[in-house]
């Protein structure tokens, strides 16, 4: 895990991300451990510079081809669904994106393995990972549908975009592991949370969510 991430000046101090944390707070989100990790990212690397300003704010992003930063919110209330009494060991994430959420899982696990279908999103997220020392963040390009079968099973799966989720994710966890995906359902995507118990796949509601499509294919 690496923590010793700068903490910068003005709009991306450390006093404007605990402003962050506070909101999360208030919003419902009690995991200290989530909440730490949220404070110690620094959000503007996640950016286009001329959105820094906007880094702190509690809302999503673009960050290009159509696709967005998730609110902190919604990061925070995802990895704190995954998190037991336990910390994960090895966590697998559909949709690198920015790489915030990475960067947050990657405070709080041992492991984070990230599949970015868009190789130009990928290639920028890399680059933040190395410059921030994240070394025990762990991208392929590919395609996400297919998870990661040479790494699983996973502890927990994480999920960025919304659709159908495919069967081949949840095979991928370990007998107690979880998955949380917004599910496409019509018009609404719902975030949900599902366990694996042997060969049983347990599945809750969360709350409703709005994230990008979940793809197949590369670019």
């Amino acid at each position: 895990m690496a923590l010793g991430i700068d903490m910068g000046i003005g709009m991306t101090s450390a006093g404007t991300r605990q402003r962050l944390v506070r909101r999360l707070e208030e919003k419902g989100i009690r995991d200290q451990r989530v909440l730490q990790a949220i404070a110690t990212v620094p959000r503007h690397r996640f950016v286009d510079e001329a959105l820094s300003s906007r880094s702190y704010e509690d809302s999503a992003l673009p960050i290009g081809r159509g696709q967005t930063i998730s609110q902190p919110y919604v990061v925070a209330l995802m990895t704190e669904a995954i998190l037991g009494d336990k910390l994960p060991d090895k966590v697998l994430e559909i949709g690198t994106g920015s790489g915030y959420q990475a960067a947050v899982l990657a405070q709080l696990c041992r492991q984070v393995f990230t599949t970015e279908r868009i190789g130009e999103l990928l290639r920028t997220a890399r680059q933040r990972f190395h410059e921030l020392g994240l070394h025990n963040i762990y991208t392929r390009h590919a395609d996400g549908l297919g998870g990661w079968p040479s790494q699983a099973p996973f502890d927990a799966i994480v999920v960025t975009a919304g659709g159908h989720i495919p069967d081949t994710l949840p095979e991928q966890l370990v007998d107690g592991g979880i998955l949380v995906a917004p599910e496409q359902r019509g018009s609404i995507q719902e975030l949900v949370r599902i366990r694996r118990y042997g060969d049983e796949f347990v599945k809750e509601d969360l709350c409703p969510v709005s994230f990008v499509p979940l793809l197949g294919g590369l670019e």
